[in-house]
């Protein structure tokens, strides 16, 4: 899975990543700018930007014109906001590579941000911030979020508030992405079957006469704790939900490689030691996992679970016992082993789309700035230890690094209190 890479005069990088065998091409352009790097008045403008960029072109002035094409060629297409980066996507036949990497480029670089539009998208942002907040599996990573950082970029919606969407203005869309969509925060990724020097030229042709601008910065994330924390966001739901996590590394960490060794070892399938105790054998909840989300100047690593209000305290508890078991006793060489080759594994499966592969490569460069193959990332994964799981347990399940989110019918945090203390 070789791939190669060019800067352009102006900054641009451009990754390609030719797959001869791959039935699809991706095309995929990311830039660095998401809700990190907003301020508290214009949370959401980054997600609210993406949306608009569909609302119509210099070329395609309208956005029928835009999704019409791209249907009419059986593509799939699609773009997503973090906190650190945007997405714009297309996939298709390798006959269409041309035509989806006109699209793509055509929405990142020439939106025309009607206002007509605007208005409308905004009641159809509303409504996708009252989708979210009535999946509390998913809003509960909200809540943890924000009592891992409270008022600061990181604690804030992706989306922005209801609040915030609707007060957004097309000047506050433009002056944004005049400070962020620049030539070096953008990287343009080309995957599967394709003709790279045809490619690479048309790239460069799309992206090289963009003016060469300053990027803005974000504010650095601030790590504030000096003891375990509790968060309950009260709902009527049919189930609690869980996170229960603690402040690891930033994504430039090479401890992260052992951090997702160990976060396999304790929820990365069914045979970890999480599924195994709480769910095979307690009979406590559907769904147990453990992960790890690593940012360029923060990082966590999180159990979530979710299982009935009356059994809450007792998953928070197990969960605990594991955490001090895995900080106390070496993982053995066959769950070691075993953990290793899952995270391999499943890292294999999961690039076998000329998608996610683009998606894989263009991650690596907005976010690490660090190129390799998966076959590099295995390499790395093979040489993890039982001596560094254990170490950077010890290191991360502490008293002062413990915070537990959750959502249902809950009131007292004191009880939670007392079960996260123990460690």
């Amino acid at each position: 899975m070789k791939f190669l890479k060019k800067v352009l005069d102006n900054g641009v990088r451009v990754v390609t990543v030719n797959l001869k065998d791959n039935p699809t091409v991706t095309v995929l352009v990311m830039v660095e700018a998401g809700s990190k790097y907003e301020t508290k008045e214009q949370n959401g403008v980054s997600h609210f930007l993406e949306h608009m960029c569909f609302k119509g072109t210099k070329t395609r002035p309208k956005p029928i014109d835009i999704v019409r094409e791209l249907d009419g060629i059986g593509s799939q297409y699609n773009a997503f906001t973090s906190q650190e980066f945007t997405g714009y996507y297309a996939k298709s036949d390798p006959k269409h590579v041309g035509k989806i990497l006109d699209v793509v480029t055509d929405l990142y670089l020439n939106p025309t941000l009607p206002e007509k539009e605007l208005e409308k998208e905004k009641g159809v942002i509303v409504d996708e911030i009252s989708m979210y907040e009535d999946l509390p599996m998913q809003e509960v990573h909200t809540v943890f979020e924000d009592l891992l950082y409270g008022d600061q970029p990181a604690g804030w919606k992706i989306t922005g508030t209801k609040e915030t969407v609707r007060a957004m203005t097309r000047d506050n869309l433009k002056r944004y992405r005049d400070s962020h969509y620049v030539p070096e925060a953008t990287v343009v990724v080309v995957a599967g079957n394709f003709d790279e020097v045809a490619a690479a030229a048309a790239v460069a042709d799309k992206f090289g006469g963009i003016s060469m601008s300053p990027k803005s910065g974000k504010v650095k994330v601030v790590e504030k704790q000096s003891g375990p924390m509790v968060k309950i966001k009260h709902k009527k739901t049919d189930q609690t939900h869980i996170v229960l996590g603690v402040r690891t590394y930033d994504a430039y960490d090479e401890r992260n490689t052992a951090l997702k060794t160990l976060g396999v070892a304790l929820g990365g399938g069914m045979s970890s030691r999480l599924f195994q105790k709480l769910r095979d054998e307690m009979g406590i909840g559907y769904y147990v996992q453990a992960s790890v989300d690593a940012s360029t100047d923060h990082g966590y690593f999180y159990v979530s679970i979710g299982t009935d209000k009356n059994r809450a305290r007792t998953a928070v508890a197990a969960i605990m016992e594991e955490f001090v078991k895995i900080k106390n006793d070496p993982v053995p060489d066959h769950e070691l082993q075993k953990a290793k080759e899952y995270m391999i594994g499943n890292m294999y499966l999961g690039l076998e789309t000329s998608d996610s592969i683009a998606e894989y490569y263009g991650l690596r460069e907005v976010l690490k700035k660090d190129l390799i193959t998966p076959y590099d990332l295995a390499e790395k994964i093979r040489k993890v230890t039982a001596d560094d799981i254990k170490n950077i347990a010890n290191e991360i399940f502490t008293r002062d690094k413990i915070n537990l989110a959750m959502i249902g019918e809950l009131d007292d945090t004191n009880e939670y209190m007392k079960e996260i203390s123990n460690i």
